[in-house]
């Protein structure tokens, strides 16, 4: 699609002093007789999970996930066409990006937070990055791409870029009535990570007694533990509460220099009560997403059980689900929970979702 190396007489005109408003776009006087009235699509929704949270105002339809999806691994949408959607989300990974703090972008900067799964985002209605800066999927794409440590994009140059290419005119025509704008660009890119379900690993199964479903008696063990010590945020069949919570990793927020990585959803509310306090992640597929926390400072998932169970920091704002009936904080967890745990964890990475052609690179 976009290639960048067709868009250097860009750099040239900016340097020479030219604006893109004083450019004409020329349009195809015979433009192609395309269909603007798009196939609408239901999401399927498994047997074991709630109903989806939809946008009214963009609904899912074969041409936008076919659009969607064609824009989340074109690097041509970032500055200097190096950097797409996919680069800080892999899918064999459960789209994220296996380091840290990555420094993907146009920049070659390190970002200050981990880049989170993309699973079951028609399900996450209560806010989107660590610390719920963006509202939905509609507003949460113009972040990265115009971020200048990611995509490094400005709205109408991207949207000049995608104008000049004719498959993708064609695409948005098909997609949406209006063609090429920016809200269609985000609108696409929601549609296409509406359908990012995962619903086949062997925990899912087990659940709807379909074949493959068995779980053994350490992994069953591990599941009563995370039933009962870990789902009052991991809850439910999408195996979060959507919500923001301190989980207990900072004793003190006074650093400005790390207002963004620690803050959390004060940065968004400016409430005391969230200082802090991050997104719970799903666990769904958390065995191939490591590292793991808002800043990825826990290589491996002993890292995590060990801080639930022994380094949760006590501070006026840590969440009072991580304290136990006696006062102390943490959870109690032994050894043999743990091992446990981890089994159960397992059986919530579906093969089937990191492999799936519709989800992959063309």
């Amino acid at each position: 699609m976009l290639k960048f190396q067709s868009f250097q007489w860009l750099v040239i005109l900016f340097a020479g002093g030219l604006f893109l408003a004083s450019c004409d776009i020329i349009h195809d006087e015979n433009p192609p007789d395309l269909p603007n009235t798009p196939t609408l699509i239901g999401l399927q929704v498994p047997g074991n999970f709630p109903a989806p949270v939809l946008m009214p105002d963009n609904p899912i339809s074969n041409e936008g996930v076919l659009l969607g999806k064609t824009l989340f691994y074109d690097p041509g949408l970032s500055l200097d066409g190096s950097v797409s959607c996919a680069s800080c989300h892999d899918q064999k990974l459960a789209f994220s990006d296996g380091v840290s703090l990555g420094n993907f972008g146009v920049s070659g900067k390190n970002l200050v937070r981990h880049s989170p799964t993309l699973i079951n985002m028609a399900w996450m209605d209560q806010g989107l990055f660590w610390d719920g800066g963006s509202k939905n999927l509609e507003s949460q794409a113009f972040g990265p791409l115009t971020h200048a440590d990611e995509m490094g994009m400005s709205l109408d140059n991207l949207e000049f870029r995608l104008t000049l290419d004719p498959e993708y005119t064609a695409l948005f025509l098909e997609a949406f009535e209006d063609g090429v704008t920016f809200q269609n660009v985000a609108k696409a890119l929601a549609q296409f990570e509406r359908t990012l379900i995962s619903s086949n690993s062997r925990y899912d199964k087990y659940i709807r007694n379909e074949r493959g479903g068995e779980l053994n008696e350490l992994e069953l063990k591990g599941l009563t533990i995370v039933q009962e010590k870990c789902s009052s945020c991991h809850s439910g069949e999408l195996f979060t509460d959507n919500g923001f919570h301190n989980n207990g990793m900072d004793e003190s927020f006074l650093d400005e220099s790390h207002e963004l990585s620690y803050l959390g959803r004060y940065r968004i509310t400016f409430e005391q009560k969230d200082m802090g306090a991050f997104k719970t992640p799903t666990l769904r597929n958390v065995m191939v997403s490591a590292p793991y926390m808002h800043d990825g400072r826990f290589s491996g998932i002993e890292e995590v059980l060990h801080h639930y169970s022994e380094e949760i920091k006590d501070v006026s704002t840590t969440s009072r689900k991580l304290y136990q009936n006696n006062g102390k904080v943490g959870l109690a967890l032994s050894e043999i929970e743990k091992k446990a745990i981890i089994a159960f964890l397992h059986t919530l990475t579906d093969e089937e979702f990191l492999q799936n052609p519709d989800f992959s690179a063309f």
